[in-house]
């Protein structure tokens, strides 16, 4: 059986560092807070090239803090793609605001700045980009769109840890950065958890406040808050896991130039990077035209596959009361349609990776 994602695997390569790293907060009792926390709030604002990073729950609190700190609330829209999983437009939602979805671009499978630009109104505030299967968006374009209207940018990076554009790595190419360590993640805990990185050290502080029921102080409630905050436990977790971060998307990067090489004729569309990216590869998505029977094949094989994601946002019946027809985002309705995940990780082996090219080369030439 060769699954979709082997979070095992993972844990065998490293289980002396990590099981060392747990037991050294059982013994400290440091489950809230603690120098576990602050050590890995430090170390990973400087991998991201960051100034300031602050450790929450889950990857959606850090996308709804990061608005709320931003100022976004009732009457405000913030444009995102539809093609995500929800909690990206869940976080908009949350602070009060309206989330409007745009089209992404057929290659890349990203945000297509010109539908950005189209979207823009006057009730506009922020843009939600998101870094999809380990790919940076067009950033460029897109900050500079989003600074000729003086709206915020918020990276949604919760699959791109460690990604670049133009030499930049993700987390500081916009007004602040959002991160999940859901276990599946390139940097995943052991349950839940998030971060938000910015170089606006304020910021970070306000968020780090809104996170902790208002307050920096025990008892010193300064605003009306929440609770969302990264543990001890996955926070010397996640400082382990850290070190290896660079190696494991290194693993994945050739497991998907091997992917990319060795499907160039089989008939599947491939994954497109856009030259000035450079993706860590998340998820491996190809596009056929007869996925289940695809899926329903590699499965009778022991190969899982999965679908990231099988309905567009706009489409879902959580946002019905939107009213978005269909065909209204007809790139995204394309995709979703099509795209199948095929079996990445960093601990994949060769071996593997050929008999899943195998198999998908004979059923797509018999499709």
């Amino acid at each position: 059986m060769i699954p979709l994602v082997d979070l095992k695997a993972q844990y065998v390569s490293i289980r002396s560092e990590i099981d060392g790293a747990m037991q050294a907060v059982l013994e400290q009792t440091a489950f809230i807070g603690g120098a576990e926390l602050q050590q890995f709030e430090a170390e990973f604002a400087a991998y991201c090239g960051a100034k300031a990073c602050v450790g929450v729950g889950n990857g959606t609190d850090a996308l709804y803090l990061a608005l709320r700190v931003l100022g976004i609330g009732p009457g405000d829209e913030v444009i995102t793609v539809a093609h995500t999983f929800i909690a990206t437009a869940e976080a908009i939602s949350l602070t009060g605001a309206k989330p409007v979805f745009v089209d992404i671009r057929e290659d890349t499978m990203l945000m297509n700045p010109d539908a950005l630009e189209a979207a823009i109104t006057p009730r506009t505030r922020a843009v939600i980009v998101v870094h999809l299967y380990g790919q940076p968006c067009e950033m460029d374009r897109i900050v500079e769109i989003a600074r000729h209207h003086n709206l915020k940018v918020v990276e949604d990076a919760a699959q791109a840890h460690g990604a670049y554009w133009q030499g930049q790595r993700v987390g500081t190419l916009g007004d602040v950065a959002c991160f999940s360590f859901y276990p599946g993640k390139n940097l995943g805990a052991y349950g839940d958890g998030g971060a938000v990185v910015s170089q606006d050290e304020d910021l970070i502080h306000r968020i780090r406040r809104l996170a902790n029921h208002g307050r920096l102080e025990k008892y010193t409630h300064e605003i009306e808050g929440v609770n969302s905050r990264l543990d001890g436990l996955q926070a010397s977790i996640l400082r382990i896991k850290l070190r290896h971060l660079d190696q494991w998307n290194a693993a994945r990067q050739r497991h998907a130039a091997h992917y990319l090489e060795a499907l160039g004729g089989s008939g599947v569309k491939l994954p497109t990077v856009h030259p000035k990216a450079e993706s860590v590869w998340h998820l491996f998505v190809i596009r056929v035209s007869e996925r289940e029977h695809l899926q329903a094949r590699l499965k009778e094989q022991g190969i899982a596959t999965g679908i990231h994601y099988p309905l567009p946002l706009h489409q879902q019946p959580a946002y019905k009361y939107l009213g978005i027809s269909e065909g209204t985002l007809p790139v995204s309705e394309k995709v979703a349609s099509e795209i199948v995940s095929l079996p990445m990780y960093a601990e994949l082996t060769e071996e593997q990776v050929d008999t899943v090219i195998k198999a998908v080369t004979t059923l797509t030439k018999l499709v």
